[in-house]
């Protein structure tokens, strides 16, 4: 192997003075050292490789020091003797490099993140997001995917556990295992590991949406909402809320467009389950939107947002709302609650069937013989359990005592 023709020294490197024009400074086994007009100084390296000449950057003085740029060359040299082209290899190493940080954790999560949550309600996506900002891409984020083991995961999850948030825990470790299908079916993984932690962590505790279920406790709230002393939006909002037991999220972002008064029906797209619903109206939702049309009408959103317009509702509108009026929104009643306290009451207190309930939830469960969700099955019945819903909550609030329905469905 040929040896350093001209011995290049630190200080000598030091005092090399930048002129009008770039120049080379030689450093033997075609070590070159250039000087910019501007006074930078870059490591270069020209070789000959199959009767070809190439020049390679080595990188930048003092970055790369005098010493540390001479053993590029000697692995240069060594790669040339064995019939390696030292540029091909810079280029197969670049890619590598590039190829491994396209596939670490963190890159396919924010992949997955931006192909399957693309459809969710923009709170859903912050929060799976921040789950994985906080807990798992500081401890897993910069290794690739493929490598990460399931003990490497456990350790980043039990670290939730040992917070006290084992819902938290039970919920990254499941979007996580999405993440992971997503890279085996993506070929950037081979197994999803979450596979391999079934029931490594203790069963979360069930929790249930705060709800009243008792009619006396459903009359006093409505006539709270009577009396709320807020905004048209949000007021509007509450009276809608135990009539059509809708999600809120999907409640704020009613749209004009999508309410046809002449058929008293609302026709949506349930983002949760992807599936076309329709919520029939009573004359009682009818005669609150109508009212409410007058003040937002003229815009895109039944429920606007206090601060734009051209956004809906706030998400926290409803509970800070009942709040307001006093009701403890994880004890007595949330926005969510609406939906169990209307299943309840509906089955028990009005002898609908479960199916026809579950069909207005909008839940997505197929019938007996395995066909998939109907948005029109059994929409007559629909349309009159949402009208005998209505007018039941009317009489109870009025301080009606009223029997159990027989309904013939």
């Amino acid at each position: 192997m040929p040896k350093l023709a001209t011995r290049i020294t630190d200080i000598k490197i030091r005092n090399l003075k930048p002129k009008e024009k770039p120049y080379k400074q030689a450093a033997g086994r075609g070590l070159h050292l250039l000087i910019k007009p501007d006074g930078s100084k870059h490591w270069l390296f020209r070789f000959r490789f199959e009767g070809k000449e190439n020049t390679i950057s080595m990188g930048r003085y003092p970055e790369v020091s005098l010493s540390s740029a001479e053993d590029k060359v000697t692995e240069a040299h060594r790669l040339i003797d064995s019939g390696i082209s030292p540029s091909e290899n810079k280029k197969s190493i670049k890619l590598t490099r590039q190829g491994e940080l396209a596939n670490t954790f963190e890159a396919v999560a924010r992949e997955w993140w931006q192909s399957h949550m693309k459809d969710k309600a923009d709170s859903h996506k912050n929060k799976v997001i921040r789950r994985f900002e906080l807990y798992l891409f500081p401890v897993i984020g910069k290794l690739p995917i493929s490598d990460i083991s399931a003990p490497e995961l456990l350790k980043a999850i039990k670290a939730i556990e040992k917070l006290n948030i084992l819902e938290t825990a039970h919920r990254t470790l499941q979007t996580a295992g999405q993440v992971f299908r997503y890279a085996v079916q993506t070929g950037k993984a081979q197994h999803n590991i979450t596979a391999d932690l079934k029931g490594a962590l203790p069963a979360a505790p069930v929790t249930h949406m705060a709800a009243f279920t008792e009619p006396k406790d459903v009359a006093e709230l409505l006539r709270a909402i009577d009396g709320f002393k807020g905004t048209i939006v949000v007021k509007s909002a509450l009276l809608l809320s135990p009539h059509i037991f809708v999600r809120p999220g999907e409640l704020r972002r009613i749209k004009w467009e999508d309410i046809n008064f002449d058929e008293a029906e609302w026709k949506r797209f349930v983002t949760k389950t992807k599936i076309d619903h329709i919520v029939p109206l009573s004359k009682q939702v009818i005669n609150i939107l109508k009212e409410l049309y007058q003040y937002t009408g003229h815009g895109e959103y039944v429920f606007p947002g206090g601060h734009s317009p051209l956004k809906p509702m706030s998400e926290s509108a409803v509970n800070a709302a009942l709040k307001r009026m006093g009701y403890d929104t994880k004890k007595d009643i949330t926005g969510h609650g609406f939906r169990a306290m209307a299943r309840t009451i509906i089955h028990e207190r009005l002898n609908f069937p479960p199916d026809i309930i579950e069909h207005q939830l909008a839940h997505k469960v197929p019938d007996a013989l395995g066909k998939a969700y109907n948005r029109t099955k059994f929409i007559q019945q629909r349309v009159a359990m949402m009208q005998v819903w209505s007018d039941y909550l009317d009489e109870i609030k009025a301080g009606a005592t009223i029997t159990p329905l027989k309904i013939a469905v």
